[in-house]
């Protein structure tokens, strides 16, 4: 804890005003993190690598914010605008893997979510993981045993799996992202069978016709989208709004279970919590609960998450821009 309580003890500071400032202006940034941050400790640890860009290394091979899941990811230009405000007052001394994991943490707590504590010290990573991240990102349309094997291959269990997918209770996911569940499911030319007509004609009313889509399983059920978008009055617990971008819902609360219950989730990979009795029961807790239980265990899986795999020492580096290293970027 208070890595920095000694090079650059107003570190945690910077990162918390600074987010309250960028959250003012835009409260998408929240999501944003949160998905970022997903991204980025799912593959090899929370070492910054997927912030890592092509124009500063070797552009021969392929990185991490190449791969499929990772095109729609946002939030870039906020961790620069965070970390160079932490360069200002501590030039080298504070990574971007600690401002990622920070800044996310304030942006939770600026949506409602709850304060987690967190340890400092993370160094960046000098790789990108492209081939990881193609393969290792969960998609929008696994089935729950793929999302579980996936999470469980970084430690989690079923309760924890099922706290961190209660994420999408912020946010906004793109239609594209389920355009192949309501025409083309799986390749059959037909919607998902397991949506009920009236939410399937409700979808596809509000995200158009369209049959196509060559993006739609290529994220990750973790918050595939983060836009702006007004309120409407759909009725609809899940997502207050459908249109090109689905709003998840503005609060930190309980209604993203709720919603699956209902047989309303949005992403195929959401609502397959339902399938399996091992998560269906967390569904269920969570959703009779006042919030409190999903929020501590959210907490717990986030500090959790924060910490896989991190560099620490002599491992790694401190980059003074976190889309370049200061060696040649090797990407594997």
């Amino acid at each position: 804890y208070d890595f920095y309580r000694n090079t650059c003890p107003a570190a945690e500071e910077i990162v918390r005003s600074s987010m309250s400032r960028i959250y003012s202006q835009h409260p998408d940034v929240a999501p944003a993190f949160l998905r970022l941050l997903f991204h980025d400790c799912f593959i090899r640890g929370c070492d910054a690598s997927v912030l890592l860009d092509d124009s500063h290394g070797n552009r021969s091979h392929p990185i991490e914010r190449q791969a499929i899941p990772n095109r729609t990811l946002k939030g870039f230009d906020r961790i620069d605008t965070i970390k160079q405000e932490l360069e200002d007052h501590c030039p080298g001394v504070v990574s971007c893997a600690d401002v990622l994991v920070l800044a996310t943490r304030e942006g939770i707590l600026l949506a409602g979510g709850p304060f987690y504590p967190l340890f400092t010290g993370r160094r960046d990573s000098i790789q990108s993981y492209y081939a990881d991240a193609m393969a290792e990102i969960p998609k929008p349309d696994d089935n729950v045993f793929r999302t579980l094997h996936l999470f469980g291959l970084r430690g989690f269990d079923e309760r924890e799996t099922v706290s961190l997918l209660g994420g999408h209770n912020i946010g906004k996911i793109g239609c594209e992202f389920i355009l192949e569940r309501l025409h083309n499911f799986l390749g059959t030319g037909q919607p998902d069978p397991t949506i009920s007509a009236d939410f399937l004609s409700e979808m596809r009313r509000n995200c158009g016709d369209s049959q196509t889509s060559s993006n739609s399983s290529s994220g990750s059920p973790l918050l595939m989208e983060s836009t702006s978008l007004t309120k409407s009055d759909l009725g609809l617990t899940y997502f207050p709004q459908l249109a090109t971008s689905i709003s998840s819902g503005s609060s930190f609360d309980t209604h993203y279970y709720q919603s699956l219950l209902r047989g309303r989730g949005l992403l195929y990979a959401d609502q397959q919590l339902m399938a399996d009795e091992r998560t269906a029961s967390v569904v269920r807790a969570y959703a009779s609960d006042d919030g409190s239980a999903f929020r501590l265990d959210f907490a717990r899986a986030m500090m959790k998450m924060s910490s896989l795999g991190i560099l620490s020492g002599s491992d790694g580096q401190i980059r003074k821009n976190c889309s370049s290293n200061l060696d040649q970027m090797v990407s594997v």
